[in-house]
């Protein structure tokens, strides 16, 4: 006789979620290595102004993009955690159901599934667990919070893990 499990929870998609989605599955390099485009942008457009004839809008041009890169690799977090606020989504409760078929998250704005068989891999990060899924030949990647996850969903998410890898 097999168990069905189903694990249902609630949260609010509000800044404190993004921020810790975010953070958690963040892959922006901020190492010198990452900032070097910006600077070579930034180097070629002053050597473009200074020691050639090209006009100076060009020069201004190049430069402003070296700018605009390092501004983006540096305040890439708040950027995309604004942009999820400034979506319809923001703040709406979502409900999570964890069971035999998959993975559902439903709110007033959206319902999705992922279903196990597309889940290629479960990672467990240090405040949630992110799962990594393909779908139509395109890999997503889908972010739970433990901190809406009770005891026994979490031990059925890594024991599916364990599934998953051993497959």
């Amino acid at each position: 006789m097999t168990c069905q499990a189903s694990f249902t929870s609630k949260f609010i998609l509000n800044k404190s979620h993004f921020n810790e989605c975010y953070s958690q599955t963040n892959t922006v390099d901020r190492s010198r290595k990452a900032f070097l485009k910006a600077g070579i942008l930034m180097v070629f457009g002053l050597y473009i102004l200074l020691f050639t004839q090209v006009n100076a809008y060009a020069a201004w041009f190049v430069i402003a993009l070296g700018v605009l890169e390092a501004v983006s690799l540096y305040y890439h977090q708040p950027w995309w955690v604004i942009r999820q606020m400034l979506s319809k989504a923001s703040n709406s409760e979502v409900t999570l159901t964890i069971d035999e078929q998959g993975v559902l998250t439903e709110s007033f704005y959206h319902t999705g599934r992922i279903l196990w068989h597309n889940i290629t891999d479960i990672q467990e990060s240090e405040l949630g667990i992110i799962l990594i899924f393909t779908l139509d030949k395109s890999q997503g990647k889908s972010y739970l919070s433990k901190s809406c996850l009770s005891e026994a969903a979490l031990r059925y998410l890594l024991n599916k893990s364990n599934l998953i890898v051993n497959a």
